[in-house]
């Protein structure tokens, strides 16, 4: 029996199924179209007029915006990364309070909101400790909210590893160094590359809500831009494609390490 061209069904696909490029493009194109169609429509509804002339202006100042939270993320992305993985391990600490330190430290920071935690730490611990620089500030904040994100990955990637394997490498004769460097870290790497990617896309989100304690990235300059041109509504429908240019390539990237490693799951 002949099977069917792609084309005879353009708008349908089985589930978990690669859906052909072709037709993929052509479905999401037709979804961007209706919901950008929905935008305008809304917009003229609602009597707003977008304009954008202030881009020019300011482009300076949004350049440099849009620099520092690409610098905010990176570097707490590293920071997290560095706080993550030991209290991954620290989870799985034979000295107990070790253990529930790293267990308190996981529910607190995943259990309130951020922007609760950025005003705790900056007016009161970041006081205490003369932490005055707000960059060097809200790369701290960040760090310690991704961190305990990204020790609960690490850890959930661990217990993930069948018991088995560790035993068959010792079985072989493998020391412990040769079991995690063999054995251990190739299968982790897997399996978290992924969520780690997408973090970083949250991570990117996430510093935006320093515009609070007056950190000058992107967010709090297109705040000050609005507040002198009054320009809200285009102001911040820029900003919102702004941060989309950073977090679509990072999605997108997120998807093909799924792809790449999707054994390990």
């Amino acid at each position: 029996m002949k099977a069917p061209s792609p084309l005879a069904r353009p708008f349908t696909a089985a589930p978990r199924q690669e859906t052909p490029p072709l037709k993929a493009a052509a479905n999401y194109l037709l979804v961007c179209v209706a919901v950008i169609a929905v935008f305008w429509v809304s917009l003229g509804m609602a009597g707003i007029t977008l304009n954008f002339d202030f881009v020019g202006q300011y482009r300076d100042r949004i350049g440099s915006g849009f620099l520092l939270t690409v610098e905010l993320s990176a570097a707490s992305l590293v920071a997290s990364m560095a706080i993550g993985v030991p209290v991954a391990l620290g989870q799985s600490a034979r000295v107990l309070p070790v253990r529930y330190l790293c267990d308190l430290y996981v529910k607190l920071v995943r259990g309130t909101p951020l922007l609760v935690q950025i005003y705790l730490f900056y007016y009161i611990i970041g006081t205490a400790w003369g932490i005055d620089n707000k960059v060097v500030a809200g790369v701290v904040i960040l760090s310690v909210f991704a961190g305990a994100y990204i020790a609960e990955i690490v850890r959930g990637s661990l217990l993930s590893i069948d018991e088995s394997q560790l035993e068959a490498a010792r079985a072989v004769g493998f020391t412990r160094a040769q079991t995690v460097r063999h054995v251990v870290l190739p299968q982790l790497v897997a399996r978290t590359l992924p969520a780690l990617t997408g973090q970083f896309a949250t991570i990117v989100k996430d510093s935006s809500l320093l515009s609070v304690i007056a950190v000058i990235e992107l967010t709090q300059t297109i705040r000050e831009i609005t507040a002198t041109n009054y320009n809200f509504f285009g102001g911040f429908l820029l900003l919102g494609g702004l941060y989309l240019c950073l977090t679509l390539p990072i999605m997108f990237v997120s998807k093909r390490f799924e792809k790449r490693f999707g054994y390990a799951h």
